[in-house]
């Protein structure tokens, strides 16, 4: 026997141990949202294939069952038109250019109204604009098809775009856990010879 039940700490090893305890939780749990990010990916694939529209979604707790429908909103008002990188629906890097859009009816909307290869903003003056609702950070935007002011057409938004680290999370748990077991014994091994 390597150690003896004396020469075991007991407030240690069970600090250890709930650490532990914790990381293959956290693993667990990482697992378990892969599952849960694969089956939503699915879900959104099955939903971009759809031609059916819905309704533009003016709360944030709408817009996750929104994603990757068609819709259109109204562009009362443009409010400003940004530049950011974006790809063209054949690959190419370039610019997507987007409206902020006061709303028929209150509210904001972003609308990626196409690619350019050149920095140059357009002039827009709003108007009914159909698209794809796609994310854009913790909000939406509503990618025109088809392009607006003689922009090019933009990538569409693609459900295997979302992140989707889970398996390599858990891998990380389960890692940190293996090694806090090891070092944990290394020391007791030292402390004891």
């Amino acid at each position: 026997m390597i150690f003896g039940i004396r020469r075991w700490p007991i407030l240690p090893t069970l600090v250890v141990l709930a650490a532990v305890a914790v990381m293959v939780g956290l693993g667990v749990w990482q697992l378990q949202r892969a599952g849960w990010k694969a089956d939503l990916k699915a879900q959104y694939a099955e939903v971009l294939d759809s031609s059916a529209t819905t309704d533009w979604p003016s709360e944030p707790d709408n817009y996750e069952g929104a994603l990757y429908r068609r819709s259109a909103i109204t562009c009362d008002r443009v409010l400003r038109v940004d530049g950011i990188a974006g790809r063209s629906a054949t690959g190419r890097a370039g610019l997507a250019q987007v409206a902020t859009c006061a709303l028929d009816g209150g509210g904001e909307g972003a609308v990626s109204l196409g690619w350019s290869a050149t920095p140059d903003l357009v002039a827009w003056n709003g108007g009914v604009v159909a698209g794809i609702i796609a994310p854009a950070g913790e909000g939406i935007r509503l990618i025109a098809d088809p392009p607006q002011a003689g922009l090019e057409p933009l990538a569409m938004p693609d459900p295997a775009d979302l992140p989707d680290n889970h398996l390599a999370y858990a891998g990380q748990w389960f890692f940190f856990a293996l090694t806090a077991l090891v070092i944990y014994v290394l020391a007791l091994r030292r402390r004891t010879s």
